[in-house]
């Protein structure tokens, strides 16, 4: 069964394992796009647009660590 193309924010957020809160604040700032729908106004996140957040946070890591700013937990 093919993966749903668009993902609730609770969804995004059990993805990322981060919680609700921070998924709606990426969303805000513009971070991860998503787009607001129907009259109820909920929100959905294009599971395109969250694989190219996940892809820039890599890239970021990546020339984080390379500047030597590496601040594992």
């Amino acid at each position: 069964m093919p993966s749903p193309r668009f993902l609730t924010l609770t969804d995004v957020a059990e993805t990322l394992n981060v919680s609700l809160s921070q998924v709606k604040a990426l969303v805000r700032s513009g971070d991860l796009q998503g787009v607001k729908l129907g009259g109820r106004g909920v929100w959905r996140v294009e599971n395109t647009e969250l694989e190219a957040y996940i892809q820039r946070m890599y890239e970021q890591t990546r020339e984080s660590i390379s500047r030597g700013a590496d601040d594992l937990d």
